[in-house]
C-alpha cells in the first residue's frame, strides 16, 4: 500500500511538474551570462504573454512568447535595465503584459476590490451573526408557541 501511494505521488508529482518543464525557455533561448540569464528570467515571470490565459512568457511555449523572451534578451544585451525593457514593452502591448498590473486609476479598482469584498463579507457576517442572536434571545412568537405546543401534544412529549 505504501508503495502504491509512493509511486502514486511520484506520477502524480512528474505531471503537474511537466507542463511547465516543457515551456521552459529552450537551451537556445538561454543567455552566456549567468547574471544576465537570472535577470531574463526575472523579466520572463514579470511579464504575460499576450495569446495565452495568464501565462507569463516563461511559462508559455507560444511562438509570440518566445519571440517576447527574444526582446527581452535582445533588450537586455543592448544595455537597457529591467525598467527599461518592461517600460518598452509596455509600450508596445499596453499594461496587459505585466503580470503585476500598475497601480493607477484605471486599476484601482483591481487593486481594491479583494479588500472590499473582504470587508464587505465581514460585514455581512457580523450583520447575520447579530441577527440571529437577537431572533434567539427574543423566544418564539405566539404562532411558533402554538406550534410547538401542538407537535409536542402530537409527539406525547408534553
Amino acid at each position: 500500500m505504501t508503495r502504491l501511494v509512493r509511486f502514486s505521488v511520484l506520477v502524480l508529482a512528474l505531471l503537474l511538474s511537466a507542463p511547465n518543464a516543457l515551456a521552459a525557455p529552450q537551451p537556445d533561448e538561454q543567455m552566456a551570462d549567468e547574471v544576465m540569464e537570472t535577470r531574463a528570467r526575472a523579466l520572463y515571470r514579470d511579464l504575460r504573454c499576450v495569446v495565452c490565459q495568464s501565462q507569463s512568457i516563461d511559462e508559455s511555449n507560444a511562438p509570440l512568447a518566445a519571440d517576447m523572451r527574444a526582446v527581452v534578451r535582445e533588450r537586455l544585451l543592448a544595455g537597457d535595465s529591467d525598467a527599461e525593457v518592461r517600460t518598452w514593452l509596455q509600450t508596445r502591448y499596453g499594461d496587459y503584459v505585466l503580470m503585476t498590473p500598475p497601480l493607477q486609476g484605471n486599476t484601482l479598482l483591481l487593486w481594491l476590490l479583494p479588500a472590499i469584498l473582504l470587508v464587505g463579507g465581514g460585514v455581512l457576517v457580523v450583520i447575520y451573526i447579530r441577527a440571529q442572536s437577537r431572533r434567539l434571545s427574543a423566544g418564539l412568537d405566539p404562532e411558533d408557541e402554538a406550534e410547538l405546543a401542538r407537535l409536542r401534544e402530537e409527539e406525547g412529549l408534553s
